[in-house]
């Protein structure tokens, strides 16, 4: 087994990278992965998907942060 001491800084680097990427994925997966949508959802998802951009309901995000009191 090689040590740290032994690595190079680019294998060092390399498995640094490694480590984080690998973290990040852990505490920012996707908790419902392999989950199934109930298909009422699927179906409401998919018929907002293919409405026109313009007659979607959407509210601009400076709205929203006035809303909670934010500085935006």
């Amino acid at each position: 087994m090689q040590t740290v001491k032994d690595l190079s800084i680019d294998q060092l680097r390399s498995l640094i990278a490694e480590v984080v990427e690998e973290k990040f994925r852990e505490l920012l997966g996707d908790p419902d992965e392999g989950l199934t949508l109930r298909p009422e959802v699927r179906e409401r998802l998919l018929k907002s998907l293919n409405l026109p951009r313009d007659s979607r309901q959407t509210t601009p995000a400076a709205d929203v942060a006035a809303q909670l009191g934010l500085e935006w």
